[in-house]
């Protein structure tokens, strides 16, 4: 029967090659779409299996480079039962670079304590120098800077080189090249240099990140952490300057509060008199007090991640399905268009012994063919997709196109033919024989 199948399919050549064509290019389209998401997925987990130590930033920042502490704190950490490095840390978006402003791909500043930065055990830069030499003690106050292959190859810079970073000359001493799209953005410096580069508060510090004694559990010393800032307030214990974004998101933050149930409730207290207000105090348990600070491990950041891909992925699908159903639509068209043409086949075999059961066999056979050679074909041209792409795009696009998502691709399309080749089966199996041969 799959020879039968195959030799219906290839008698009608220019048909069969149509729908094979609209269900490929779906298809295709599917694998690389999805591979966004899969690529975000890909970088996260790989990036951050090399930093494989603690970040410690401001409650409810989305990332470090929203994100403000005191710089104290970090002293305060260091302390901790299990904490052995601190390392306090700037992230800042740069504006200008060689006199050009920046739009995409963003570059940002980081600015290393590198009198701690050099004794860490593990340090993603320093284990990806590709060119020059990573920072030594000596470096600390001083304009020197590493900078990425990616901002090396953009400026045209090599070792040795000036780069002027806003109104400031840096001298490259290294190159790095992580493969990261998450870290090859970035311009090393020292702390106390790179809070001049970017005029922020001597005071404070974007970030520490905290590396644990070997066999600790960091688990135990992230919660440790963050009871010993339970209470705390960063606005209380310092002021810094804030950009004019941070204080929109702050505004914004300050805003969802006071409209939260449990500010409302606050102001329905308020309202109150007093010996109501006492009253309804002690009934009420007292609240825990929230942390100042969130500490995030690895895991933690790729679980982030994946909430924002499990959105894109929902996002893609919707995309992706207007053009599936069209491909499928074109198979029921293929398949129906054979069914009238061949209905006095049909009929034959009917009187011949052919069941009902034998005739949608064949026809969910030759449209799963479709459907199992245009997935095999999309997911070949959505692979071969991802591939260009990174190529052109190295420094802002990072597909990945896993076998997982080749093997989905394939077993959609092939779904995807059964189903589109199930009407005109039972369109072709409902005929009687001389029913069949009359009509053709």
């Amino acid at each position: 029967m799959l020879n039968f199948a195959i030799g219906n399919l290839l008698s009608r050549a220019v048909r069969s090659l149509l729908a094979l064509t609209g269900l490929a290019i779906a298809i295709g389209g599917m694998v690389a779409l999805f591979s966004i998401a899969d690529g975000i997925d890909y970088v996260v987990n790989r990036t951050f299996a090399q930093i494989p130590g603690l970040a410690v930033q401001q409650r409810g920042a989305p990332v470090p480079l929203f994100s403000i502490l005191p710089a104290a704190w970090g002293e305060e950490i260091s302390k901790i039962p299990g904490v052995t490095i601190v390392d306090s840390e700037i992230v800042q978006r740069l504006n200008m670079m060689e006199g050009k402003a920046l739009i995409a791909p963003p570059r940002f500043v980081v600015g290393l304590d590198l009198s701690v930065r050099t004794q860490m055990a593990r340090d993603v830069y320093r284990e990806n120098v590709s060119a020059g030499r990573y920072f030594q003690a000596a470096d600390a106050d001083t304009s020197r800077c590493l900078i990425s292959q990616q901002i090396a190859d953009e400026t045209g810079r090599q070792v040795g080189d000036q780069l002027r970073l806003n109104d400031f000359t840096a001298e490259i001493i290294g190159i790095y090249n992580t493969g990261s799209a998450l870290l090859d953005v970035n311009i090393l410096m020292d702390l106390q240099m790179a809070r001049k580069v970017m005029r922020i508060d001597p005071q404070t510090v974007s970030f520490f990140y905290v590396e644990t004694a070997p066999g600790v559990d960091q688990h135990l010393i992230r919660d440790e952490i963050e009871r010993h800032f339970q209470g705390r307030s960063v606005t209380n214990e310092s002021q810094p300057a804030l950009s004019g974004l941070q204080m929109v998101i702050n505004l914004v933050v300050s805003q969802i509060q006071q409209a939260s149930p449990s500010s409302a409730s606050s102001r329905d207290q308020s309202s109150l008199p007093s010996e109501s207000r006492t009253q309804a105090s002690a009934h009420t348990p007292p609240a825990q007090a929230a942390s100042a600070v969130e500490v995030r491990l690895a895991e933690d950041w790729s679980q982030r991640f994946s909430e924002f891909t499990g959105d894109l992925e929902l996002f893609l699908m919707l995309i992706t399905t207007m053009a599936v159903m069209i491909a499928v639509l074109s198979i029921v068209n293929t398949m129906t268009m054979s069914v009238s043409e061949r209905m006095i086949e049909f009929g034959i075999l009917r009187a011949n012994g052919w069941t009902k059961a034998n005739i949608i066999q064949l026809m969910t056979l030759e449209s799963g063919l479709l459907g199992i050679s245009g997935g095999l074909l999309g997911a070949f041209l959505g692979w071969v997709t991802t591939i260009v792409v990174n190529s052109i795009y190295p420094d802002r696009l990072q597909l990945h196109c896993s076998p997982k998502l080749l093997l989905f691709a394939i077993a959609v399309s092939t779904c995807l033919g059964i189903l589109g080749g199930l009407y005109p089966a039972w369109l072709a199996a409902s005929r009687s024989p001389m029913d069949a041969i009359r009509r053709g």
